[in-house]
C-alpha cells in the first residue's frame, strides 16, 4: 500500500479549472500596491500572458501536496515565479 500512495502522489498533477486571462489577473492585481503585485505584472508582461505561469505554479505546487497547498504558499510560489 506504501508503495502505491507513493506512487500516486509522486504522479499527481495540478490543472486550474477554467481559463483566466492577463487582463483579469491585471483587473485582480490592480488595486495590490505590493511590491510582489507588481513584479509578477512586470513578468507577466514580458511573458505575454498567464499561461506559462499557471504551468509554472502547477509545477511547483506539486511539491506541497503532501504538506498542504494554502495561501501562502501559493503567494510564495507567485513571488518566486515573477523573480525567475
Amino acid at each position: 500500500m506504501n508503495e502505491l500512495v507513493r506512487y500516486l502522489l509522486e504522479n499527481m498533477y495540478l490543472d486550474f479549472q477554467g481559463e483566466i486571462s492577463f487582463e483579469q489577473v491585471r483587473a485582480m492585481l490592480r488595486d495590490d500596491g505590493s511590491r510582489e503585485a507588481r513584479a509578477l505584472l512586470e513578468k507577466l508582461t514580458q511573458e505575454s500572458g498567464v499561461n506559462d505561469m499557471l504551468i509554472a505554479l502547477a509545477d511547483t505546487l506539486k511539491d506541497y501536496i503532501q504538506t498542504g497547498i494554502n495561501n501562502e504558499t501559493i503567494r510564495e510560489q507567485l513571488k518566486e515565479y515573477a523573480e525567475s
